[in-house]
């Protein structure tokens, strides 16, 4: 008979174990390999002036320009980068000498993604496409501040059918909290050019992959608790799956693959083996984005997560936004030369 700790580290160690995709393979996707991918996150939970860089990572200078302070002698005073509840990445990607810029969702704040933009010296008219990770106001209030501050017209977004549902809050002896609701009327009618996409779609000459609906096929990555709700058309239902969730993929050439989440609500392991099934590369080079592990719902998944990312083995682990901190101490303690800290205003560059 096993005692109490080893039969929990084999159920982790099963739950945690690759499982059969159900359904019609569509893979291999021909995702054609990019020399560079350089991921910039211009908004995070969190904003740090005092972290270090090193080949990979470049962080945003400490003074971020200036602005008026009556309070010091010269009127003016450093100021830093934003961090709010929401994430949004910059997505610069080269092929020989091409680059393509996209913007991967916006933050929570209309005019937040769009100031630490500026005050990083990033044009953001330079913007050739927006992806959004799911329909989540966190990742797309920033469209706003996008629209006011650049021509939009005909820039392509890349979005779920499923972004536009109606969710709302609703946990136990509490009264329900609508979340606020995407509008493509209004996309539109501010000049996106909005295109739908439950399948994986290839973008940027085919080296850019955004997955559409991810296939779960962990035990233990369940999704959202039931306080998560969906209107259907003729009530509130709970919204476990989050199914507009996607991911953006990358193949640098020589490294494998690099995957960049929003939230991961799919589920970080589901989403990554996702990626790899769908392209056929074997090995994950990064993982940079959300991976939703905190608070009492999610921290149980953490273990099995860990479990999953040590036979992975990538080389960049940046979790950001919503991972919490339990989870990034699991991770940091379990990959010490591949976690790295995210930030706002951090700059991550994976090359061949």
């Amino acid at each position: 008979m096993c005692d109490d700790d080893s039969a929990t580290d084999l159920v982790g160690a099963l739950a945690s174990a690759p499982r059969p995709a159900p359904g019609p393979a569509v893979d291999p996707i021909s995702l054609a390999p990019v020399d560079e991918v350089v991921i910039t996150t211009l908004m995070d939970n969190t904003f740090d002036a005092l972290l270090t860089g090193d080949e990979r990572v470049a962080r945003a200078p400490r003074g971020a320009g200036l602005v008026e302070a009556p309070q010091f002698e010269n009127g003016l005073t450093t100021m830093g980068l934003r961090a709010e509840h929401g994430f949004s990445a910059l997505v610069r990607v080269r092929r020989g000498d091409t680059v393509t810029s996209l913007l991967f969702d916006t933050g929570v704040s209309p005019d937040g993604m769009v100031s630490n933009a500026d005050r990083l010296g990033i044009d953001l008219g330079e913007v050739q496409g927006v992806v959004l990770s799911h329909g989540h106001f966190d990742h797309a209030g920033g469209l706003a501040g996008l629209a006011g501050r650049r021509g939009v017209r005909g820039l392509p977004m890349t979005v779920h059918p499923l972004v536009w549902t109606r969710r709302r809050l609703a946990p136990p002896g509490l009264d329900p909290s609508e979340l606020p609701t995407l509008s493509r009327r209004a996309l539109e009618s501010e000049g996106f050019a909005v295109l739908e996409r439950r399948d994986p779609s290839l973008l940027v000459d085919g080296s850019v992959l955004i997955t559409g609906e991810v296939d779960r096929t962990t035990a233990f990555e369940r999704g959202m608790p039931p306080p998560h709700q969906a209107w259907d058309g003729a009530g509130w239902q709970p919204d476990p799956l989050v199914l507009d969730d996607q991911a953006l993929v990358v193949h640098v050439r020589d490294r494998g693959l690099v995957v960049l989440t929003g939230c991961g609500h799919a589920g970080a392991v589901n989403i990554v083996r996702h990626a790899l099934r769908l392209t056929g590369v074997p090995r994950l080079h990064a993982l940079v984005g959300g991976l939703h592990l905190g608070g009492a719902a999610f921290e149980p998944v953490i273990p099995p997560t860990v479990g999953a990312f040590t036979e992975l083995a990538p080389e960049l682990l940046a979790p950001a936004h919503c991972t919490g901190w339990r989870a990034q101490q699991a991770f940091a303690q379990a990959f010490p030369d591949a976690w790295v800290p995210s930030s706002s205003g951090t700059s991550f560059r994976l090359a061949a």
